[in-house]
């Protein structure tokens, strides 16, 4: 028969954190930093990764932005500032700030011009949910807009390490998964990750719905597709990638029994309405359907050429020319160099037989970013979203030894300073 008596908890051999029923049980407090949960401690070691290269990178660019000192006599609107941080937070990222401070405010006006821009620019053409987080954040913490932009960008960037990670290591190991993480944070146009621009909230919100479909997790994909709608125009290419996927796994009777089939519906309709009802908002604001898109070409000279401009940057490119919209000579040849890489990083990727999710979001974020026409030397940064292709690079240095990775990542995370951030803030117009 059991008594109280017999009620006890051992914490070691010797007795020590014995309790009897009914006395408050003593707390083991000598086990700090408490223990990770099992299932977060693979993502350690590629976050590590990310964080330090990032900090490597940043420290480059601040050291650059300080011996040129050419930022301080610039517009703080426009890539200047009184501190190198405040570069961060120029070109969209005063946008951003200024509709984290003062919302939306949707108009048409026509400028009295046969040029380029046609129409006055408007802060509708700026996706609300990163705003939204700058402000919620500001509300929260009491920091200020600009502290909780960086904040946001920077949080949303580890969230993106991971998700790369476990996109990654599900095809190729975790070995590579961490790689691919690491390549995220010097991949070309990587300075904006942690500036105040939208992209690390975009790579995280697409990896991690990538990741939800391969795994099958269909309400989660279509909700983060939903969500991805909210925060820029190129989430058409997820929203495309997902509903394909679902819609192939409908099609097919295997998938579809196994799977189901309310999942993949609902992914399917739910995917396209952030980004639908956004663009509708603007237009029923505007009294102009087509409002955004006019906005786009007219305000921003941003608009789908099927590759007529990008051809035309290539042949001035070619013979050494800038006779082009949007000419920066260092970041347009850094762009090229990418742009000549492409159809090799697309072979290497597609010998690797992804899903059917990411080289449909691959080949679709590559097509929108090359058929469109905008400055060509922020190839870079519109690219940085087609994180598939890092499968086969990270893939490729899985193999290598770990001295032979940390000469590599030291000496990518050096340059990274100059070619992903100061060449973007500085040399061109991120």
């Amino acid at each position: 028969m059991e008594t109280a008596a017999d009620d006890t908890v051992t914490d070691g051999s010797d007795g020590a954190g014995t309790a009897r029923s009914g006395e408050p049980r003593e707390r083991p407090w000598a086990t700090w930093p408490p223990r990770l949960p099992e299932a977060a401690r693979p993502y350690l070691p590629p976050l590590l990764l990310y964080g330090v290269t990032k900090l490597v990178g940043l420290g480059v660019f601040a050291t650059l932005l300080t011996y040129a000192g050419d930022f301080r006599e610039k517009n703080p609107r426009f890539g200047g500032g009184a501190h190198w941080w405040d570069v961060l937070a120029t070109w969209d990222g005063w946008w951003y700030l200024q509709v984290a401070e003062h919302g939306y405010h949707p108009s048409l006006v026509r400028l009295d011009s046969d040029g380029l821009f046609t129409v006055q620019q408007n802060s509708v053409a700026f996706f609300p949910l990163y705003p939204a987080l700058i402000r919620m954040v500001s509300e929260s913490t009491g920091l200020g807009l600009y502290g909780s932009g960086i904040l946001v960008s920077v949080v949303s960037s580890f969230i993106a390490a991971a998700g790369i990670y476990a996109v990654i290591s599900l095809l190729a190991g975790a070995r590579a998964g961490t790689i691919a993480a690491g390549l995220f944070a010097v991949a070309p146009g990587a300075g904006v990750e942690w500036a105040v621009y939208s992209e690390s909230l975009f790579v995280a919100i697409a990896a991690w719905a990538c990741y939800a479909v391969m795994t099958r997790r269909w309400v989660a994909a279509g909700l983060l597709a939903f969500t991805a709608g909210l925060n820029r125009p190129t989430s058409a290419v997820l929203i495309g990638a997902v509903g394909l996927a679902a819609l192939v796994t409908l099609a097919r009777p295997e998938s579809r029994r196994e799977h189901g089939i309310r999942g993949p519906v609902y992914a399917m309709l739910v995917a396209p309405i952030g980004l639908l009802g956004y663009i509708a908002w603007v237009g029923w604001s505007t009294g102009e359907a087509t409002a955004y898109f006019t906005l786009q070409r007219e305000g921003w000279a941003h608009f789908f050429d099927y590759g007529a401009y990008t051809l035309d940057v290539l042949r001035n490119l070619t013979v050494g020319k800038g006779d082009y919209h949007f000419a920066f000579s260092t970041p347009d040849l850094l762009s090229l160099q990418l742009v000549l890489a492409l159809p090799f990083l697309i072979a290497l990727m597609l010998r690797k037989r992804p899903p059917l999710v990411l080289v449909a979001y691959t080949l679709a974020s590559i097509i929108t970013v090359l058929g469109t026409q905008q400055m060509f030397g922020n190839t870079m940064r519109y690219l940085l979203p087609a994180f598939p292709l890092l499968l086969a690079p990270a893939a490729a240095l899985s193999r290598l030894k770990l001295p032979s990775l940390a000469v590599f990542f030291t000496t990518a995370a050096l340059a990274s300073g100059w070619y992903a951030h100061y060449v973007i803030f500085e040399l061109g117009v991120p």
